[in-house]
């Protein structure tokens, strides 16, 4: 059915109710909603609405099916078919009594109608079960609230204690929470937040997670009551229980006061506001919510993982959460309100006294945020008040001004790079950089070599610090007496070192100097004595120098160097994630490379111009061994913690490499089962979200399909886990992909169509089937062959096949041409599809596929002679028309030679043709008689 186009609402109507008989649910309300801006009857408009509601009833989104079923009503009252579609989406919305009401009027109108009937005593059910439970949680809250009000009592007294986690379970259920909040249950959490017990103030955070989850206005009311002051100052405490606890709940509050970021807003609140694409305008709780977090970052009673909170808190709410949206001004209020509170923090050198505690994973957070909130700007203007506001607070006076100075470039540097490049520029920046560099103290020293080390990342800035910086770094790596100056003086080198990449004819040093360097870098990160944070360095010196493929070659060898490095990366310091993480890409070579044009390598040889040299142990020998090796090692295990890690260091470029090695990592089909076993496929999944680049994405969902291509997927991904893969195989057939990622995508889903009929509906829902149509008509054999493949299991879903009955469509004629094709997987494939259609729907059987019928029965691969007989059963237990025309055929003496087991037809081949004859000879003696 071709899509509907601009023509008058009584045929784009039609259009519709067309595609609602074939199942094309999205389809139908396009053309309705076209339709209803071309109509000026109101009565026609409340027919279309009417329709639309059905058509959202079915793709279950009951907000918009409720309010469509309303605008009918308005204007016709007496819709007894619009007054049944809202109850119905009433009662999906959990609005009994509303739905109750409207079944009881369709009954008053049509009292016979057995639809009705049933819908009010389902409603009658569900209100008196609910009010039932209403009542017990209502005894149970009020037994709660007096032993947790009892002043007799110690908090640490046990019944106390369990009362408040048993709170916590009640808020879980809406039930419990509606009683909790009615019954002034939130002034009793306040009294338990100021409990000396950590385990009472835990319960009493998880309690307000539960009544603030999903519940806007609840959550509104609760910030109001409690305070943002005294919720801040909870997360910011030392207990680190408590402060992730704290956390969480802001999160959830953000979350529920965010909720209609950009949809209309609906829901428990039952609010409704106009329009259907609403942008959302910061609340004044919101702002004070934002407030708080910000005031906490400078401030020096808060713990360093509360700061860490805090700032996590910040990345994850403040900039938008899609592009599309044109309202930036939450940003913008942030950078004005708070931008030099983030800056002091990332500025923070903790050997001075004056600064606030910070852990190891602060100022890499402090990175993200200030990149994500630079990368949510819009234009020049915005962007050159950001670096003014960044040029006011470096541009300080005083030998400990210029050290935060430089420190906070440092972390711009790690950040929005662009601005720390700006500041780097700045007048005299770059002199102090360089001559902090050859202070005695240690503390300038380690400050000056960092902001070297980062500035080294652009080209400009690297060609500069080469002619002027190489020789301070190699002073200060053999004559420092501190490790920790010695290890980041080598970083420098290294990163200065492999500024080639991974072109082998263009190395910076003297043959054989990253190999000294990676030894070093090895030595320092095995050494236990040495603090993480140093040992962490000598990650990112790897990172640098693994560009030499002699470099991996040596590292994949050293077990002792791989185990400190994944040890490393389970541990708390988060900032060593991305090092890992480009280490293992460089290692296992799994970096996008861009082959040259072998014509233009020839017009380059002609010019003497430079052409890049591939090392000879990145040839694909050398990178499988280096491959097993790391499985050896237990490289899947560390992936899989960094997938867990719940930390902004874990940032999108972050996951793109760890998504890219596990794509490495599957590419031998015998390695797939040793990354399942040790939670690969589980890790795999969340890789998959929006949290990691459309690149990292695609490789996720590329090696997810590569393992359900090969493994067991109910295996590979046991219980609800098989129902998240089927997005990210979706995602693979897609044009931007290419032909091998949409073969095995379809190879993936045919596999899972395979399973179960819930899966088919998955599968369904998620609106691949067309895009599987699509691939059926791909002119590559293999991605055309796969997609029949995958149609054949989808086929035994009714909503499939009922696009087969719809009117005016040729999908039935596809499957008959491609079972007489040369391509004997696509013909097994479209005939097995036509088999089991022709036994679900015998509408669709029809003579006029005799000849390809012939040439199946006729086939020497036993399977094509297989689905051939069974198509001739399905056609002669249709219709005796359709068995007498096939017996009046060549047919007839083919199931004869078939069922004799001639052409060296099995049994089962034979047990089929015979039947086929026995049925033909009942026709013909009943007939006849």
């Amino acid at each position: 059915m071709t899509p509907c186009l601009l023509q008058d609402s009584a045929a784009l109507k039609e259009d519709g109710n067309n595609f609602f008989k074939a199942g094309d649910m999205q389809g139908a309300v396009s053309c309705y909603s076209k339709a209803l801006k071309l109509c000026d009857s109101p009565a026609e408009s409340a027919v279309l609405h009417r329709n639309r509601s059905a058509c959202y009833l079915n793709l279950e989104d009951f907000s918009r099916a409720e309010a469509d079923a309303s605008k009918a009503l308005d204007t016709d009252p007496g819709d007894v078919k619009a007054r049944f579609r809202r109850a119905q989406a009433f009662q999906k919305l959990g609005r009994l009594d509303q739905a109750f009401l409207d079944a009881q009027r369709c009954a008053q109108l049509e009292p016979k109608n057995k639809a009705f009937q049933d819908l009010m005593r389902q409603l009658g059910a569900q209100i008196q079960q609910k009010s039932a439970q209403l009542n017990s949680t209502d005894a149970r809250v009020q037994q709660m609230f007096s032993l947790l009000l009892d002043t007799s009592a110690k908090d640490s007294d046990r019944q106390k204690v369990e009362a408040a986690q048993n709170l916590v379970v009640l808020s879980r259920e809406d039930a419990g929470a509606e009683q909790i909040f009615r019954n002034d249950g939130v002034k009793l959490i306040q009294k338990l937040l100021q409990s000396k017990q950590e385990d009472v103030v835990l319960s009493a955070l998880r309690t307000l997670v539960g009544l603030c989850t999903g519940h806007q206005s609840r959550t509104m009311a609760i910030v109001n009551e409690l305070g943002m002051g005294q919720l801040c100052a909870v997360m910011g405490v030392e207990a680190s229980a408590v402060a992730l606890a704290a956390c969480h709940l802001l999160q959830v509050m953000f979350e529920a006061l965010t909720e209609g970021m950009k949809r209309e807003i609906r829901g428990k609140d039952e609010a409704i506001l106009p329009g259907d694409q609403l942008y959302f305008v910061p609340s004044k709780e919101l702002r004070s919510m934002l407030r708080h977090l910000l005031e906490m970052l400078p401030a020096s009673n808060v713990s360093g993982a509360g700061r860490d909170s805090a700032i996590n808190l910040l990345i994850k709410q403040v900039p938008r959460k899609s592009l599309k949206n044109p309202d930036n001004s939450l940003t913008l209020w942030v950078i004005d309100q708070g931008l030099k509170n983030i800056l002091q923090v990332a500025g923070t050198v903790p050997e001075l006294t004056g600064g606030p505690p910070l852990t190891d994973n602060t100022q890499m957070s402090c990175s993200v945020l200030l990149s994500k909130l630079y990368d949510d700007l819009i234009g020049d203007k915005e962007r050159d008040n950001f670096f003014k506001l960044c040029e006011e607070y470096v541009h300080q006076p005083g030998l400990d001004a210029k050290l935060r100075a430089i420190q906070t470039v440092s972390v711009l540097l790690q950040g929005p790079s662009h601005v720390g490049n700006r500041a780097l520029e700045m007048s005299g920046m770059m002199d102090a950089v360089i001559s902090l560099c050859a202070s005695e103290d240690v503390t300038h020293q380690q400050v000056a070599v960092e902001a070297l080390i980062h500035a080294a990342g652009k080209a400009k800035r690297a060609s500069f610090i080469t002619a002027n910086g190489v020789a301070l770094l190699k002073d200060l790596y053999k004559k420092s007496e501190s490790d920790q100056i010695r290890v980041r003086a080598l970083v420098g080198l290294c990163k200065l070192g492999s500024a080639g990449g991974t072109d082998f004819s263009m190395k910076q040093f003297a043959e054989g100097s990253t190999l000294r360097l990676s030894k070093q870098c090895r030595k320092w990160l095995c050494n236990d004595s040495l603090p993480p944070t140093s040992r962490r360095w000598s990650v990112e010196g790897l990172a640098y120098l693994t560009f030499d493929a002699d470099v991996k070659e040596d590292l994949v060898e050293d077990k002792e160097a791989l185990d400190a490095m994944f040890k490393l990366a389970k541990s708390e310091d988060k900032t060593v994630l991305f090092a890992v993480g480009s280490t293992l890409v460089n290692c296992t070579n799994s970096y996008d490379v861009e082959k040259p044009d072998p014509q233009m390598v020839e017009l380059a040889k002609y010019a003497k111009q430079h052409i890049p040299e591939d090392h000879p142990k990145d040839a694909p020998s050398y990178v499988e061994k280096r491959l097993m090796k790391l499985l050896e090692a237990g490289v899947v295990s560390a992936l899989v913690c960094m997938v867990k890690q719940e930390s902004p260091a874990l940032t999108e470029a972050c996951r793109e490499s760890i998504a890219r090695v596990f794509l490495a990592l599957v590419e031998r089909q015998e390695d797939r089962g040793t990354v399942v076993a040790q939670g690969g496929g589980k890790a795999l999944i969340p890789l998959t979200s929006d949290n990691n680049t459309s690149v990292g994405k695609t490789k996720a969902a590329q090696a997810l399909a590569k393992i359900t291509i090969t493994s067991n997927p109910e295996i590979a991904f046991p219980g609800e886990r098989i129902y998240e893969v089927v997005r990210p195989l979706i995602s693979l057939l897609s044009l931007e992909c290419t032909l091998l990622q949409n073969f095995e995508a379809l190879m993936g889903l045919t596999n899972l169509a395979g399973i179960s009929e819930r899966l088919r509906q998955k599968i369904i829902k998620e609106k691949a089937v067309p895009k599987i149509e699509g691939y059926m008509f791909e002119e590559h054999e293999l991605v055309r062959a796969s997609a029949t493949e995958c149609m054949c299991n989808m086929i035994s879903s009714t909503e499939v096949q009922k696009l087969y009955l719809a009117t005016g469509n040729d999908r039935l004629k596809l499957l008959v041409l491609y079972s007489g094709e040369e391509d004997e997987r696509l013909r097994k494939a479209a005939a097995g599809t036509l088999a089991m259609l022709t036994a679900e729907q015998p509408e669709l059987c029809t003579t006029h596929w005799l000849e390809i019928l012939q040439a199946l029965l006729l086939s020497e691969i036993p399977d094509l002679r297989h689905r051939g007989v069974v198509i001739v059963q399905n056609m002669m237990q249709a219709e005796k028309s359709l068995a007498e025309k096939l017996m009046e055929s060549e047919v007839l003496e083919i199931l004869s030679v078939l069922a004799k087991g001639g052409e060296g037809a099995p049994k089962s081949i034979s047990n089929i043709a015979q039947n086929c004859l026995d049925k033909a000879f009942i026709f013909y003696t009943v007939k006849y008689l």
